[in-house]
């Protein structure tokens, strides 16, 4: 790949994802994340301080691409590897700001599916030196680890607020709830195995806490199975960063 095309491929992927919210916020058009959410949040849902994690996000991915773009970079083959995949999963994440936005319930699984799998692929299948400089561990595997992390859960969420919306679920709500949640544990212990990133973990163990959080009142046993799930999450993420592997 083109070095030059790689650099700005990542950038304007990064400047779409931040410019999306921040002008829907600017400009109040469609919906908020927050209303496109509560149509369908009856099955399950997360805690509104779980979505704070997306300023870890936003700043990771802003270091993702200032560092790739650094002039000693230029040969690295992780980044080239990279790029395409983690450029559709990060515009990814301003298209779904957009398709929620104008209420595209089904667009918005499409873009989110795509995005999660997209950069979880690309994770798993680009090799990382093990002597990889912490630099690009903290503004490459790390910031991307967090994105691919946190979008494995959100698209659970995604899925079942629009199957709840679209009237889908019916009386099955709770065992979809239950299965939602058992999807994501899968997928993050998944994950986890073959990427050896603890930064996939973490933001599912937080958003699964952000779940218990939310429905611990109303759905003791869902919360309960959420909580469950977190700590195995966490501890395998932890495990992860033992000196033996290499994990990040």
């Amino acid at each position: 790949m083109d070095t030059r095309f790689r650099k700005i491929l990542v950038i304007g992927a990064v400047a779409f994802a931040l410019a999306a919210p921040a002008s829907q916020a600017l400009l109040g058009f469609g919906l908020s994340a927050s209303a496109f959410a509560g149509q369908g949040d009856s099955t399950l849902r997360a805690v509104g301080w779980a979505f704070s994690i997306w300023s870890l996000i936003y700043t990771g991915l802003v270091a993702y691409a200032i560092y790739q773009a650094l002039p000693r970079n230029d040969g690295n083959p992780r980044l080239a590897a990279l790029a395409v995949p983690s450029a559709v999963a990060i515009a990814g994440c301003g298209a779904w700001i957009l398709a929620s936005a104008f209420n595209a319930r089904w667009l918005s699984v499409a873009i989110i599916l795509v995005s999660a799998v997209s950069l979880s692929w690309a994770l798993v299948r680009t090799p990382r030196a093990g002597s990889a400089a912490v630099g690009e561990r903290l503004c490459v595997w790390w910031p991307l680890g967090l994105l691919a992390g946190w979008l494995t859960i959100a698209t659970a969420l995604n899925i079942l607020t629009v199957m709840t919306a679209e009237g889908l679920l019916g009386g099955l709500a709770r065992a979809a709830a239950f299965a939602g949640i058992v999807a994501v544990l899968v997928a993050a212990l998944a994950g986890l195995r073959a990427t050896r990133l603890a930064a996939f973990g973490a933001p599912v163990a937080w958003g699964l806490i952000g779940v218990w959080a939310a429905e611990r009142a109303a759905k003791a046993d869902v919360a309960a199975l959420a909580l469950g799930a977190a700590v195995l999450v966490a501890a395998y993420a932890a495990w992860q960063l033992r000196p033996a592997g290499r994990g990040g």
